[in-house]
């Protein structure tokens, strides 16, 4: 490495103050850069935002020699790599968007021994040319990034990942770090075991994001409930909402676009070059919202998205972690909402019902899927259960998810239990939620009278509640596993073991009240969402430095949260430095941006209109 301000042989806090314009490092990122300082291997598993990166790139460029970086997404290399630039590091990503007189380029940095961190991908980490020429590099250490990614228990599981089992024949002296931001017991000795790795110092953060809100509701309306949502908490930065099919988040983007957002859709059927497109505009700072499939969403750096809604459940608590972790990564306030409903539940289990996989591999599927739906219905602090699924025990309640802020009232549930069961028996377990719902208000519909279900005796005997409270009691029961779907045509079935003690009065069940989603929105806004504590005049310095961080970031043509995050902005216009040397001492100000950005930075405090001259 060079940098002409750092002696030869710096240590980590000078790295991490020089470089990067941190006074401390944060959770276990000490640990793990002396676990890599001393050539041990290490698994890390930090949630997202907690700093994972910092732990190798800081360790990278105090030992000798050219860190590898292991990652799976091309953007993902891209944004790390344009970010340590800035920062004056040396640094490239090795992958196939690369013309031809830039692989040249790079392959001759690399000859020279130009290059501090080198990202590339599994596949081009692999490939023999690469990998010979590597063997007679010095290579401070390998870092493999979304390492979850290596297990077939993972929810993002890439076969060739596995491969990298061989790193440790073919760099044998080489320290190596493994890091993930989720990943169960399971997925933990799964990565351990393929990357050879079974004596690797285990270093687990807490997984608790406080800046997040977490609420899950049934779906009702979901379009009224999409649009609640966005109206009360989407003002600015970015909002990615999640979809589990192509043609969903084809109508949602078009739905919300005709209501004056700015919304599009991405899922693996766009071509390349519409991928690319959307991700520069999404990276580029735009106020936006990405209506997506799981497709989207790993290696997005940007650290502003406000909102995160899922409009499908998610099969696993892992996934719906990693994707509400996309949220508040600057360590603002963000809010996440999921929606879920019976029907979705039921088909859910179905399907896996029907799945070719082994069965070894159904019954990890089914344990995560029900381990889901537990965190959908549960009546507790919604945080605790879902750290829970992590290991993690969480000795307080959260105070901000719904539960937390809106306590859920529950009644006895088994006289409504076996009304709907009965129902559902006499129907002849043939018909959805919505039927069984009218048979039990007694609503003369055509296709009721078509089946001539209102001769049956349970037609009308709830007719004092309403269609959603009725849906409610069979959510419920589908969630506990009492009613499934009986085909893949929507009709509800007995699952007459867990059914059978409720119809006979043999179990207590409660049941919970469900509240509608104004009270606990307007509650999120007051508990977890206060104002900035900025003054007026603060206001309006830290508003002229993004419109400067914004013109200076389309004249580089990178994203603007790589120039500076708004957490750093906030705090240069909390503190207004006046000269360079009081710009220095503000948190995520390395020396290398100072150079490039301080001048400008404090003719902006100075003058917040000079922005106005600067980029016209």
């Amino acid at each position: 490495m060079s940098f002409d301000h750092l002696c030869e042989n710096p240590s980590p806090r000078e790295i991490l103050k020089q470089v990067f314009g941190f006074d401390d490092f944060r959770g276990l990122q000490e640990e793990a850069i002396s676990t890599l300082m001393q050539g041990e291997d290490v698994l890390v598993l930090m949630p997202t935002g907690g700093g994972k990166s910092l732990c190798y790139q800081v360790a990278a460029l105090c030992r000798d020699g050219m860190g590898l970086v292991i990652s799976p997404l091309i953007a993902l290399m891209e944004d790390q790599v344009t970010g340590l630039k800035q920062a004056g590091v040396r640094a490239a990503a090795l992958h196939s968007e690369l013309d031809y007189n830039e692989r040249i380029d790079l392959w001759n940095q690399l000859k020279r021994n130009e290059i501090d961190l080198l990202y590339l991908s599994p596949e081009g980490l692999l490939t023999p040319s690469t990998l010979e020429f590597l063997k007679h590099r010095s290579i401070s250490l390998i870092a493999i990034d979304e390492a979850h990614c290596v297990s077939a228990w993972g929810h993002d599981f890439r076969p060739e990942y596995r491969e990298l089992s061989l790193l440790k024949d073919q760099f044998p002296s080489t320290p190596r770090i493994a890091l993930t931001a989720t990943a169960d017991e399971r997925t933990r000795n799964d990565i351990l075991s393929v990357l050879k790795m079974e004596r690797a110092r285990i270093l687990t953060a807490s997984f608790h994001r406080k800046n997040l809100f977490i609420q899950a509701q049934p779906k009702y309306s979901e379009t009224r409930q999409l649009l609640a949502t966005l109206e009360t908490k989407f003002k600015e930065g970015s909002a990615i909402i999640y979809c589990g099919s192509r043609r969903r988040t084809e109508r949602i983007a078009t739905y919300l676009t005709d209501r004056g957002y700015t919304a599009l859709p991405f899922h693996a059927g766009l071509s390349p070059l519409e991928k690319k497109a959307l991700l520069l505009r999404f990276r580029s700072g735009e106020s936006m919202i990405v209506v997506a499939t799981i497709a989207f969403g790993m290696g997005i750096d940007r650290p502003d998205v406000r909102v995160v809604i899922h409009l499908d459940m998610p099969h696993s608590p892992e996934s719906y972690y990693q994707q509400i972790g996309r949220a508040g990564r600057d360590g603002d306030p963000a809010y996440t909402l999921l929606l879920y409903g019976g029907e979705d539940i039921a088909r859910a289990r179905y399907w896996l019902d029907q799945s070719a996989a082994p069965e070894s591999e159904r019954h990890s599927m089914r344990s995560r899927l029900e381990t889901m739906i537990a965190l959908t219905e549960t009546v507790n602090c919604r945080t605790q259960t879902l750290l829970a699924c992590f290991g993690e025990e969480l000795t307080h309640k959260c105070n901000h998810c719904d539960n937390c802020v809106n306590p859920i009232a529950t009644f006895n549930g088994v006289e409504a239990a076996q009304k709907v069961l009965s129902a559902i028996y006499r129907t002849g377990e043939r018909f959805g939620a919505v039927m069984i719902a009218n048979v039990l208000r007694g609503r003369k519909t055509e296709l009721v009278e078509r089946h001539n279900l209102e001769a049956l005796s349970v037609f009308g005997i709830g007719k004092d509640k309403s269609e959603q409270w009725w849906r409610m009691v069979i959510r419920q029961l589908i969630a506990k596993g009492a009613v499934k779907l009986g085909n893949d045509h929507g009709g509800l079935a007995l699952n007459r073991d867990i059914a059978r003690p409720l119809l006979r009065g043999e179990e207590e069940l409660a049941l919970k009240e469900d509240e509608g989603l104004s009270k606990t929105l307007g509650q999120a806004k007051k508990q977890a969402f206060q104002e900035d504590d900025l003054s007026d005049y603060e206001t309006e310095l830290f508003q002229a430095l993004k419109s400067w961080r914004r013109g200076e970031a389309f004249e580089q043509e990178i994203p603007p949260y790589i120039i500076f995050h708004d957490t750093t902005l906030r705090e240069i216009a909390r503190h207004k430095p006046q000269k360079l040397d009081d710009l220095e001492g503000i948190k995520g100000v390395g020396k290398s941006k100072l150079e490039r950005y301080g001048r400008a930075v404090i003719d902006v405090i100075k003058n917040p209109s000079i922005v106005n001259q600067l980029h016209s």
